[in-house]
């Protein structure tokens, strides 16, 4: 469930200039019970695979899988450097959403205190997003924009969702509205 309160929970680096918001918490301890956000250690996104299924392996390996195909993009080599690593495979498992990765999945809904100052905010989802009470421009019938919030709105992170062209689109509608800035 959602947490409505003013404190920021979710997992991976508290200053994360990349936050990606989702409406589910993995039921595994300790992240099912977090009060703040908290960096992953190496090797608990496989874990977090294991214990709570095919759905959270699949966020992870599309946030990763996206964050690659941001590498066409030229302002995001400054944003997350990832040429030390040769595939989002080895990206996810080594630094996605660990401490000073620079990305965190936050479990808490976006709001203007919580998008403020950060270059790139994606909430996952348009019946998500129908909640949150935003105020949104819908670009098409996947995606929707806040620039005032550096936010947008995309199909939720699953291979069938958010496929490899959607993928693409994400990352042009992050360049065309130059969140990245």
């Amino acid at each position: 469930m959602i947490s409505d309160s003013d404190m920021t929970i979710g997992i991976g680096d508290t200053n994360a200039s990349i936050q990606v918001f989702i409406q589910n918490i993995p039921q595994r301890l300790p992240w099912s019970q977090l009060d703040q956000v908290e960096a992953l250690p190496v090797g608990e996104i496989k874990a977090i695979g294991n214990d709570c299924g095919n759905g959270w392996r699949k966020v992870f390996n599309v946030y990763a899988k996206w964050l690659f195909a941001m590498r066409s993009i030229k302002a995001f080599e400054a944003v997350i450097p990832l040429n030390q690593w040769s595939c989002w495979q080895d990206y996810r498992d080594e630094a996605l959403l660990q401490k000073n990765s620079n990305t965190s999945l936050l479990f808490s809904k976006p709001t203007e205190e919580r998008c403020s100052g950060k270059s790139l905010n994606i909430l996952m989802g348009r019946t998500y997003a129908k909640t949150c009470d935003l105020d949104l421009q819908w670009l098409d019938h996947e995606f929707a924009v806040n620039p005032s919030l550096h936010l947008l709105v995309c199909p939720y992170f699953d291979y069938r969702q958010l496929s490899n062209i959607k993928i693409i689109r994400l990352c042009e509608y992050i360049e065309q509205f130059d969140f990245l800035s």
